[in-house]
């Protein structure tokens, strides 16, 4: 099993920054790939994110990319989300989300751990 707990969301105004954080606990976190997703209200999950095990490989959904960054610390067992130019169309809550491999993916259902979410409001 592995644990995840997202912290770092918060209000910020349109054009701002923020950096939410998922630390794991549990197995070897540095054989999982990890991910963020978002739900906004009255819509479904969407892919945010991925890193691989190693923290080389990224991908980013083509509404984020540039603005935002996923990293990883496998020292401290965290994930990270560095959001710049926040949208208000980026409100959402954020979930982490590992899975029992090294490789990155988009798909949801490939995701077996999940967080409880954080969230993240933007205001115009």
């Amino acid at each position: 099993q592995v644990q995840l707990v997202e912290s770092g969301g918060g209000l910020v105004q349109a054009g701002g920054s923020l950096r939410p954080s998922c630390a794991a606990s549990g197995r070897t976190f540095s054989n999982y790939a990890m991910g963020w997703f978002r739900q906004a209200p009255g819509k479904e999950h969407e892919f945010v994110a991925s890193i691989d095990d190693s923290g080389r490989g990224t991908a980013y959904a083509s509404y984020v990319q540039g603005r935002f960054t996923i990293s990883r610390d496998n020292a401290k067992n965290t994930v990270y989300l560095q959001m710049n130019s926040l949208k208000p169309e980026d409100t959402a809550v954020y979930y982490c989300a590992a899975r029992n491999e090294k490789t990155i993916t988009t798909l949801r259902r490939l995701y077996v751990y999940w967080g409880q979410g954080t969230q993240v409001t933007v205001s115009s």
